[in-house]
Order: structure tokens, then C-alpha cells, then sequence
């Protein structure tokens, strides 16, 4: 029996999930939303990037990774303003993800990935995974946003032009990974620089929000759907964040696949 590369779960048959869950492969389930990214991006943008990272890093180690279709429905309520999302209820959303892993679980798979790629998934993908390993004691299940290790945030820094929030939505950063991946699709003559986030000391919105969360009415902070500078995007940045997020994806992917799984002990009064 010869695999596929990368290992695509809906294209295997019951026998070959079998022997798959056997291999201590992590399953890789990238995760977005359709929701809109200005004038100048489409609703997939969150989606197609996770999905494509996903992928490639799939393509990378083919021995180690169960490719999983991605989870295209997310969280957004808060851009329902704008023509175009597609907003699951938080709760559906938790339950759903989470009876996602509950099932790799309970075919086999010991370790599992949800690749993350729209902000306002970020808490309740990290709440599914939790509560698929509280299910599955013996099962490492955990979550992850692009673009968020140090190394991965270094390379933020070496391409960015834009100040601070000028990387938060449909901005310098998606513009130019989805320039990368498909310039056919965007729309440059389009993009436009917009930050009307009230910043402050301890509440900003970049690609690392700040401490003091704030999450409005999207059509309160944002006239286009932007917030950032998606003026200053270009293909040859998104090249370079795109092989960041491939090699962050792979480093996730191997750290997991080297913890041991977990044991529960009997609680002691000492280690």
C-alpha cells in the first residue's frame, strides 16, 4: 500500500485510517472563516492561508502528519455588518471542533493540531483542544495561530513597514501572504491604509494584540473592513511569511509528536 503525499484523510479508505492512526502521525486540521478583508481581498483569505500552510508543511514531513480538510466556517459575529461573513455561534463552534478531535481520537490518533487562521477563533479553538484532551486523557490535542513563535515574529519585523497596527486585518501581512499564493486574486488598486482602532497603553490590534482585549462592532473600528495598511503588501513579503509559517507549522508538528503522552498520576504530597 503506497500513501499519498501529503496524507489526505477523506481521500483514505477505513483500513488505511487504521494503519494511519497506528503510525503516530499528528493530525493537522487548519481552521478559518469566511468573513470579508476589504475592498481588495476575498472571504477566504483566513481559510485559504491556514489551509495552505497546512499543506505545505504537510508536503515537508509526509511521514509524520494526517492532513485534515480545513474547518471553514469560524466565529466572526462581530463583521456581520459587512456583506459576506459567514458567523457560527461560539458554542457550535467549541462543540464543533471539538467533536472533530473526539473523533480522530477515538479511531486512534493520539496527537492532534488545529492550525489556526481568523483571530476570533483563537480562544475557542485553544477551549476545543482542551476539551478533547480532558475526553481522551491519553491524547495531546493543542492549538495554534500562524505566525506567532519567536522565530516567526523576528520575520514580522525584518519585512514590515507599517507602524504598529498596521498588521491587524486584511493588512500588510494577509495582503501580502495572499499575494504570495495567489496574486490573481487581489486587488492592489483596491487596498487601502486604515487604523481607526482606539489604541492605547495596554489595548492596541497588530498581529499580537495587546493585553487589555477589545473587540467592538468590526464596522465601529473599520470603514473598509481593513484595519493595517494593505498598501504596502507585496508578494515578495508574503514569499518570506509564507516559509515562516511552513517552518513554524513543522516546528509545532515535531514538538508534539515528541512529547510523551500523557499519564495521570495519583496526586502525592511531593513530585
Amino acid at each position: 500500500m503506497t500513501w499519498t503525499t501529503p496524507l489526505l484523510y477523506e481521500r483514505l479508505t477505513w483500513p488505511e485510517v487504521r494503519r494511519a492512526a497506528s503510525e503516530d502521525r499528528v493530525c493537522l486540521i487548519p481552521a478559518g472563516t469566511l468573513e470579508d478583508h476589504g475592498p481588495h481581498l476575498p472571504l477566504d483569505a483566513d481559510t485559504r492561508i491556514a489551509s495552505e500552510i497546512c499543506r505545505r508543511a504537510a508536503e515537508e514531513i509526509p511521514e509524520e502528519v494526517m492532513l485534515l480538510p480545513p474547518i471553514i466556517h469560524g466565529y466572526t459575529p462581530h463583521h456581520m455588518d459587512f456583506p459576506g461573513p459567514i458567523t457560527i455561534g461560539w458554542d457550535t463552534f467549541v462543540r464543533y471542533c471539538t467533536d472533530i478531535g473526539t473523533s480522530l481520537a477515538r479511531h486512534g490518533f493520539k496527537r492532534i493540531l488545529y492550525l489556526n487562521g481568523h483571530g476570533s477563533n483563537i480562544p475557542l479553538v485553544e477551549m476545543a483542544a482542551r476539551l478533547v484532551a480532558l475526553d481522551h486523557p491519553d491524547v495531546l490535542a493543542a492549538a495554534a495561530f500562524y505566525l506567532t513563535s519567536r522565530e516567526s515574529m523576528k520575520v514580522i519585523e525584518e519585512v514590515r513597514e507599517s507602524e504598529l497596527g498596521g498588521m491587524g486585518h486584511a493588512c500588510e501581512l494577509e495582503t501580502s501572504i495572499y499575494l504570495h499564493l495567489d496574486p490573481g486574486a487581489v486587488d492592489m488598486d483596491k487596498a487601502v491604509d486604515e487604523n481607526s482602532f482606539p489604541e492605547g497603553s495596554n489595548a492596541w490590534m497588530d498581529w499580537s494584540d495587546g493585553p487589555l482585549k477589545l473587540m467592538p462592532w468590526w464596522n465601529a473600528i473599520s470603514r473598509t473592513g481593513v484595519h493595517g495598511d494593505a498598501t504596502k503588501a507585496t508578494a515578495e513579503k508574503g514569499k518570506s511569511l509564507f516559509e515562516a509559517a511552513v517552518s513554524e507549522c513543522v516546528a509545532f508538528v515535531r514538538e508534539l509528536r515528541s512529547k510523551p503522552l500523557p499519564v495521570r498520576w495519583e496526586p502525592s504530597e511531593r513530585p
